[in-house]
């Protein structure tokens, strides 16, 4: 949402700084017809107000390129017609267009039609003997489009990142959900079993007039029912912990959603169990920051008794700056007497090493 009305303002700026003042030239060219000037400013002002419906195009989904392509190249089209019209020198009202078509679709569409404007322009130029005087706004158009081009690849992938991890976290969820109401109903069924038939030996019991008999079967259910009670008070509380065994699952979902080759344990059973909950907290962390920043395509997790390390291929910074949360894993480590180590390898890449002496 933030992006569209982003773009949208961005939209509105450029009509309101561009659009008036060229609209204002047209009106004053008195060597033109009323109708030539007329037909011109309604052209320019439909390109305008075509910009301002790029939102619109954003909220096309992934799978809809068609649709953007089509609305990219109309859009492409009404510029080149309005440009052919008001003049050469004002090729800079391509720019919006170029960059929007740029970030909208995927790399090939975008330098395909993007590629064509160019053509197109250095062509008219060439025919009117202006080329060489246009070079410096061609080469603007053609910076603007590749630097577009970036942008667009960088939202993209952090779009299809974002929607990895709303996956991941839905299936985890649905996971714990499920691991939940299959362990109440283990304790539960077990222990209501029991009940049931101590009740029912209490009850015959009371029957038959054996009273002590009945008192201590009693007792025996009070006793069931406090340790049913604990064991689902212990799960309930458990249904937020972070479990190493779980973020190794999650861990390997999410590299193998964005990409990267994930060589990570089966088990974790070496680990000692008291430290298995920091070590979730370092996994997770450093697994995120492979994600977010390192452009890696493998990470490795390595793991001991009393130690974890997380190593990926990646460009070797970003990892450990400031506020990606190391600081708290290392606050983390040093409640439990441990520490965390981070920084680039010397033949690149990434390490992420807690342990605890």
């Amino acid at each position: 949402m933030r992006d569209k009305h982003r773009w949208w303002a961005f939209g509105l700026v450029f009509v309101l700084l561009y659009v008036p003042a060229v609209a204002w030239d047209l009106a004053g060219r008195t060597d033109r017809p009323l109708w030539w000037r007329v037909l011109t400013i309604a052209l320019l002002l439909a390109y305008a107000v075509s910009w301002l419906a790029l939102p619109v195009v954003l909220r096309f989904q992934d799978g809809d390129v068609g649709r953007r392509t089509v609305f990219c190249v109309a859009l492409t089209v009404l510029g080149l017609v309005v440009v052919g019209l008001v003049g050469l020198d004002e090729a800079g009202l391509m720019v919006y267009v170029m960059a929007s078509t740029a970030i909208v679709l995927p790399a090939w569409r975008a330098i395909a039609i993007d590629g064509a404007v160019l053509a197109v322009l250095v062509g008219a130029l060439v025919v009117e003997g202006r080329f060489p005087d246009a070079q410096a706004s061609l080469g603007t158009l053609l910076s603007v489009s590749l630097g577009m081009l970036a942008v667009g690849r960088m939202i993209r992938a952090n779009r299809a990142l974002d929607l990895a991890q709303e996956e991941i976290a839905a299936l985890a969820v649905t996971a714990e959900r499920n691991r939940l109401a299959r362990d109440l109903h283990d304790i539960l069924g077990h222990s209501l079993t029991t009940i049931t038939l101590k009740a029912g030996v209490a009850r015959r019991l009371l029957e038959s007039d054996e009273r002590d008999r009945a008192y201590d079967e009693v007792r025996e259910i009070e006793n069931l029912t406090r340790q049913a009670l604990g064991d689902v008070r212990a799960t309930v509380s458990g249904y937020r912990e972070v479990s190493l065994s779980a973020e190794v699952v999650g861990a390997r979902e999410a590299l193998r959603a964005a990409g990267v080759r994930a060589d990570l344990p089966h088990a974790v059973d070496n680990v000692r169990p008291d430290l298995q909950r920091v070590f979730g907290y370092v996994l997770r962390e450093a697994v995120t920051n492979v994600l977010r920043h390192a452009a890696a395509t493998r990470c490795e997790v390595r793991l001991g008794d009393t130690w974890l390390e997380v190593r990926d291929n990646g460009r070797g910074h970003g990892a450990g700056t400031p506020g990606t949360g190391l600081t708290g894993l290392s606050e983390r480590l040093a409640e439990v007497g441990g520490r965390v180590v981070a920084g680039p390898l010397a033949g690149g890449g990434y390490r992420v090493r807690a342990e605890v002496a």
